[in-house]
């Protein structure tokens, strides 16, 4: 059995133990600890902390892109992939007081396939039924590890539903990629009544409870699961708040839940839907939003001062959306983002 160390979290006074062979991001997570994160693959830099006290830490394969070396060499670490090898004392940079100590337990779980069918032509809408066991609490926005079938690989997919769904249903919005492990998969060989098994939940991309700000919603690709769920969630629940989806997409064909997301427009009276399309075709007949969804949202959102913003989809979008949130007005610890990262062999 691995040594076990304690961790203390600065400035929140937590503090948690930490098997050597467990990341630190693990551990808290499978002790209730929500803390800041998005890839769990060294990619993305949404768990980059700084090391207080101690330095016999250890760190599974990262992008420098992420973590680059003059940053290493300073203190700072990614949490995802940094093992302790004694006791520490860590800084956390990006973190949320609200959600930190509301995490949900992380469970092991076996589903089989109900659906797999296409809503775009590079998209997939997979609905799974938990089997043993029949239910797992999470957030709406949250994520499960889906493992592939015969091999020790997982692949992250963020639910589309809520948790308050019927029959113990959980939906994905899974983007196809040329040779992509899961991808293949999904694309070629995934029935119904197959089992899969997954883990979680994982994630922060949730709903801040009991505020009544305005909520500024940004995706794309397949980033329309969380933020799907999220509105979803808001209708269920009968929420009032002003809120605008964008959505970008290049041309009419890549939309997609549009029917239910117009229904959304009528059960939330402050909700409004705007699809953007950055090249739509000549055939399109498209008489909605043109250009990247960034400009789109920097044309129409107008002042942001006191908002809650949300973005999801490929990185380069959410890299390109933080800076025109801001400079409408929302605060940068108020923009939420999950990077939907590609599954490559990270650069260390």
């Amino acid at each position: 059995m691995a040594d076990k160390h304690v961790v203390r979290f600065e400035p929140v006074g937590i503090e948690i133990e930490v098997d050597e062979d467990q990341t630190i991001l693990r551990a808290a997570a499978e002790q209730g600890i929500m803390l800041m994160h998005g890839c769990k693959e060294g990619q993305c830099s949404s768990c980059k902390s700084f090391v207080l006290d101690g330095d016999d830490i250890d760190l599974d394969k990262y992008s420098t892109f992420a973590l680059p070396d003059y940053e290493k060499e300073e203190g700072f670490t990614l949490l995802c992939r940094a093992h302790a090898y004694e006791d520490l004392t860590i800084e956390l940079l990006n973190y949320d007081e609200e959600m930190i100590r509301s995490g949900l337990p992380i469970q092991e779980a076996a589903a089989e396939v109900v659906s797999n069918e296409p809503v775009t032509h590079d998209m997939r809408h997979l609905v799974l039924r938990l089997v043993e066991p029949t239910e797992i609490k999470f957030f709406p926005g949250q994520y499960v590890d889906i493992k592939v079938p015969g091999t020790d690989e997982t692949r992250s997919f963020s639910m589309a539903n809520t948790s308050s769904r019927d029959g113990g249903l959980l939906e994905f919005v899974i983007k196809v990629y040329p040779d992509g492990l899961f991808s293949h998969l999904l694309d070629n060989q995934l029935k119904v009544g197959d089992r899969l098994e997954l883990t979680g939940p994982f994630g922060v991309f949730t709903l801040r409870e009991g505020l009544e700000t305005d909520l500024i919603f940004v995706g794309g690709g397949a980033g329309m699961a969380p933020i799907l769920a999220l509105l979803r969630s808001m209708a269920e629940r009968g929420l009032q708040r002003k809120a605008t989806f964008f959505y970008g997409a290049r041309g009419s064909a890549d939309l997609c839940f549009e029917k239910e997301l117009r229904g959304l427009e009528e059960k939330l009276p402050g909700f409004k839907y705007v699809p953007a399309l950055s090249e739509p075709a000549d055939g399109d007949g498209w008489e909605g939003e043109t250009g990247l969804i960034t400009d789109v949202v920097k044309r129409l959102a107008g002042g942001l001062k006191g908002a809650h913003a949300y973005v999801c989809g490929p990185p380069p979008m959410v890299e390109a959306a933080m800076p025109v949130l801001a400079t409408a007005g929302v605060e940068e610890k108020r923009i939420y983002y999950d990077k939907f990262t590609t599954t490559a062999d990270p650069q260390q």
